[in-house]
């Protein structure tokens, strides 16, 4: 049988190889027959760069370019990774995407997108937003020391999680209208995201779907999709 599996919200990191482990294993094992993997962002925890890309990053790149010689990889960038760019993505063996990109999907047509770009109630993260994708900033950011955009990125991402521990869950959740309206604009069937790390399957109207991709803090997390059907499935870490 014919399938295509989607995942996003690893958060890999050096703190945390047991993710990396489970990864590797669903790479190995679980993924080898697949037609297609996508990665809907945030595969790192952070990314600074790709020329300060640290090493348990750079041996996830030998293992993905080896999966990639039978399977292709495609990318989506995510809050964490906006700046992962073309030069560890060819180390890789990943194809990067637009931030909304459009596919047919054994004859239905979906949107797949990381999904931040959603949660239009969360005002100030738009901001920032709408400021870190102008190209003169990501120049600006690529041109620092190393040492000062390390710097800069362990600011962000700690500012990033007192604000969070602040916000309900309905401010950092995709926002109903905002999925609605880009649904019509790409004239879709079904959307597939992460970002919000709440898997789940929602029905909506006009017989279409918006499936979420969990994250992989506790166990992995996986959508298999197939021309007869679509399922989230759950992948216990090692140790579970």
């Amino acid at each position: 049988m014919n399938y295509t599996l989607f995942v996003g919200d690893l958060h890999l990191s050096a703190d945390r190889p047991d993710i990396l482990a489970a990864f590797n294993r669903f790479l190995s094992q679980d993924a080898s027959h697949c037609d297609a993997l996508y990665i809907l962002g945030d595969l790192f925890e952070v990314w600074v760069g790709d020329d300060i890309a640290e090493p348990f990053a750079l041996e996830l790149a030998e293992r993905l370019k080896a999966f990639s010689a039978h399977t292709p990889i495609y990318f989506v960038h995510g809050n964490r990774d906006f700046l992962l760019g073309k030069r560890y993505a060819k180390l890789a063996g990943m194809t990067l995407l637009p931030e909304v990109y459009c596919i047919d999907l054994y004859g239905i047509p979906c949107v797949i997108l990381h999904g931040d770009s959603l949660c239009t109630l969360d005002k100030a993260y738009q901001r920032f937003r709408r400021f870190r994708n102008f190209g003169w900033a990501k120049f600006i950011y690529n041109h620092l020391p190393k040492s000062q955009r390390t710097a800069i990125a362990n600011k962000l991402r700690h500012k990033s999680k007192q604000s969070n521990q602040l916000k309900s869950y309905s401010i950092m959740d995709v926002e109903q209208s905002a999925v609605e309206q880009l649904m019509q604009q790409t004239d879709t069937k079904r959307m597939i995201h992460g970002h919000i790390h709440r898997p789940n399957i929602h029905q909506l109207t006009n017989n279409r779907q918006r499936i979420v991709v969990g994250d992989w803090y506790e166990q992995g997390s996986v959508l298999k999709v197939s021309a007869e059907q679509l399922v989230l499935q759950r992948l216990p870490f090692a140790d579970n």
